[in-house]
């Protein structure tokens, strides 16, 4: 069966809250959080070939990478964009032959679940073009409790380890600033360093008040690993003040584990200026001005 060439976006993940609301027996925390995706990310192509399964990975527009060659992401099986071609082949039942293609755009280790994003990508566009079901893919392979949420990239209230999925929608889309203060955290030491009793989850009401005034729900919300984060990576603290005292911003907040943090704004005119003004204080940082999706997206 062949198919024409045909590529994706794997936004951004942004997580605009985190709770911490207990820990299990093995150890993994309880989660809740509100989830939305952004309008830039990396991009993921297929094409047929007739002789080999092959992944390419180019890195060259990854802050910190100027070479397209670099391994600053993991490559083989260490990779969740590599895993799910793997799966996604055995699920189908074994394929002719694809290249697919991975541009690195998202900065690696920053939070922004650019790794999970690939892999979804990369199952969305192998069922589309050999016909499937992604879902059982993702059961059989493993790919960690992110990769449902991004084979649909929309607005989600995640629980649990992030698997238990209720889908949201927000009043409009959210003209937001991301910034990458450049040093990478990993999650595993940020759950460890966490201190302090367990929180409430995200307020039924807030989840209820997204669909009429999203900032204004939003606002009452928590990360609740910024301050182990903080502790780790200090830089955290800068990026969150210097986004904080951009010109009309309405809320920050770090997203994830870190160490990227998030400005939201009323318009796109608000958060470009920010951006602009963010980068010229801060050159070494990534700053970037993007639009967080209210809805589904009719195509991801």
């Amino acid at each position: 069966m062949t198919f024409e060439p045909t590529e994706s976006l794997a936004p951004a993940k942004v997580n605009l809250c985190l709770h911490i609301t207990g820990r299990r027996t093995n150890g993994y925390h309880e989660l809740d959080s509100v989830v939305a995706f952004a309008d830039i990310g990396d991009v993921v192509g297929i094409r047929p070939v007739d002789d080999r399964v092959e992944m390419r990975v180019s890195c060259r527009n990854m802050p910190g990478s100027g070479d397209p060659t670099a391994e600053v992401v993991p490559l083989g099986t260490a990779n969740l964009a590599w895993r799910a071609l793997a799966a996604g082949a055995a699920a189908l039942g074994g394929i002719p032959g694809i290249i697919v293609s991975l541009e690195k755009r998202l900065p690696a280790g920053a939070g922004l679940g650019g790794g999970s994003s690939d892999a979804a990508a990369v199952l969305r566009l192998m069922m589309a073009a050999y016909g499937g079901s992604p879902s059982p893919t993702v059961d059989a392979a493993g790919l960690g409790a992110d990769v449902p949420m991004c084979l649909d990239p929309r607005p989600w209230r995640a629980r649990g380890l992030g698997e238990v999925l209720a889908p949201l929608t927000f009043a409009h889309d959210l003209p937001a600033v991301l910034v990458w203060p450049g040093r990478p955290v990993a999650t595993p030491a940020v759950f460890q360093a966490r201190r302090g009793p367990f929180g409430s989850p995200v307020p039924d009401a807030a989840l209820t008040r997204l669909a009429t005034d999203p900032l204004g729900a939003l606002a009452g919300l928590r990360n609740d690993l910024t301050d182990s984060a903080c502790r780790i990576e200090p830089v955290i603290v800068a990026a969150l003040e210097a986004v904080r005292s951009s010109r009309r911003c309405r809320l920050t907040r770090m997203t994830g584990s870190g160490s990227t943090v998030f400005g939201l704004f009323d318009d796109d005119d608000d958060a470009r200026h920010a951006a602009d003004e963010l980068t010229h204080r801060h050159p070494d940082w990534w700053v970037r001005p993007t639009r967080l999706r209210g809805a589904a997206a009719a195509d991801p």
